[in-house]
C-alpha cells in the first residue's frame, strides 16, 4: 500500500510532539542526537505525521502546508481539545459535504479535522 506521509519542519521536535500527543496523536518513533530529539513520527488513527528539526514558528495567518485529517467523530474530538488549542474555525458544515473544525498548532500550522456528512 502506498501512502503519503507529510513531514513538517519545526523548531522544537520534542515540544511539538508533546503538543500533538496532547490532542490525541500517538508517538510511534523518535530520533535523538546529542541529547536533542531531532525527528519524530506520530500517528492519529490511520494518519501519520513526521516532524523534523530545522523549521521556524510563524505568526502568519497560514503556513505553506495545512494538515487535513479525516476521522469518524469530530464532535467528540472538538469537545476534548477546545479548551487548550487555538481554534481557527469551530465545527461547521462545508459545501463539499464535510463537517470540519480547524485548529492551529504551536508552530502556526493549521490542522483541519473532517468527517463526511451523512447523506
Amino acid at each position: 500500500m502506498q501512502q503519503v506521509v507529510p513531514m513538517i519542519h519545526v523548531p522544537d521536535v520534542k515540544a511539538t510532539a508533546e503538543w500533538y500527543t496532547h490532542i490525541g496523536f500517538k508517538l510511534i518513533r523518535q530520533n535523538e542526537e546529542d541529547g536533542e530529539i531531532n525527528w519524530a513520527s506520530l500517528q492519529f488513527e490511520n494518519s501519520e505525521l513526521m516532524l523534523n528539526s530545522g523549521g521556524q514558528r510563524s505568526r502568519a495567518l497560514r503556513r505553506e502546508v495545512d494538515l487535513y485529517i479525516r476521522l469518524e467523530n469530530i464532535e467528540t474530538l472538538f469537545q476534548r481539545v477546545k479548551e487548550f488549542v487555538e481554534i481557527v474555525e469551530p465545527p461547521h458544515d462545508t459545501f463539499y459535504g464535510m463537517r470540519e473544525f480547524i485548529v492551529k498548532d504551536l508552530n502556526g500550522f493549521w490542522l483541519t479535522f473532517g468527517q463526511p456528512i451523512a447523506r
